[in-house]
């Protein structure tokens, strides 16, 4: 059993999508396993991680749209906004996807489908910069 662990960092533009599948596939390549498991940790509370459709951009739109239906900026029932009004709705947009993902790796490749591409979700409309731990482990 091999194992790679790594840190990598990912610069958002503010709230939205960025893939993020061509960062883990290097890090797959890195570790040289062919047959395992990447798993990758968000290490923060205002963002998320998933996997979802790459082809078509309306995908993406569409499910902005409807978190910020669940959870709208500036909601007057919101304590917690030291950082303004859109840091409570990023908490709970976090708390209702993930900080995490597990993706299998085949023949010294990410095993995403024809589809699906894996994703950083910044939930804050400033851009920052994500901190992601990834570890690899196989054979």
């Amino acid at each position: 059993m091999s194992s790679l662990v790594t840190t990598i960092e990912i610069a958002t533009t503010g709230r939205g999508f960025r893939e993020i599948s061509a960062e883990l596939q290097r890090a797959v390549r890195q570790s040289q396993i062919a047959v395992g498991l990447c798993h990758v940790f968000l290490r923060h509370t205002s963002a998320s991680l998933l996997i979802t459709e790459n082809a078509d951009p309306d995908v993406r739109r569409d499910l902005e749209s409807f978190i910020s239906r669940l959870a709208p900026d500036g909601d007057p029932s919101h304590v917690h906004t030291m950082e303004g009004p859109d840091d409570m709705p990023a908490h709970i947009r976090s708390v209702l996807t993930s900080s995490e993902l597990t993706i299998p790796v085949r023949d010294g490749l990410l095993g995403l489908g024809t589809w699906q591409g894996a994703y950083l979700w910044e939930h804050r409309h400033r851009p920052h910069r994500r901190r992601l731990d990834i570890t690899i482990v196989g054979l």
